[in-house]
């Protein structure tokens, strides 16, 4: 079982590292691509959601233990991984009145994101 002290700290642990990739690697293909359209955004969510499926097919398949669970899933993937910059990018997108862009980041994320949680469960079901 897990202690009062131990959760948030093994979140935290996961967390900093999940903060700090989504954070670079906005930076990242902001530079290889510009900051026109929000493609590290829309990176970070989609590759977010299959590493999401991959690890929870795996935590099920494996009994992994629950701190690891706290790590990945809670601290990593849920600071990697952001609704709130993805509705913003599509309010900023909106106000450029490039209505094209807003419309396919807005619907392309929910379906790239899901079609990505069921990548990550069907490979992760192949082990």
């Amino acid at each position: 079982m897990n202690s009062i002290i131990e959760v948030p700290l093994l979140i935290s642990v996961g967390a900093i590292p999940g903060a700090l990739s989504r954070y670079y690697l906005t930076i990242l293909f902001g530079r290889w691509f510009g900051i026109a359209f929000p493609y590290g955004t829309l990176f970070i969510n989609v590759t977010g959601a299959f590493l999401m499926g991959f690890f929870a097919t795996l935590v099920s398949k494996l009994a992994i233990p629950s701190n690891l669970s706290l790590l990945i899933a809670v601290g990593f993937l849920g600071s990697y991984t952001t609704f709130s910059t993805y509705a913003l990018d599509t309010s900023n997108l909106l106000r450029t009145r490039n209505y094209k862009a807003t419309l396919l980041y807005w619907v392309s994320t929910p379906i790239l994101g899901f079609m990505s949680i069921e990548m990550g469960i069907f490979l992760a079901n192949l082990l």
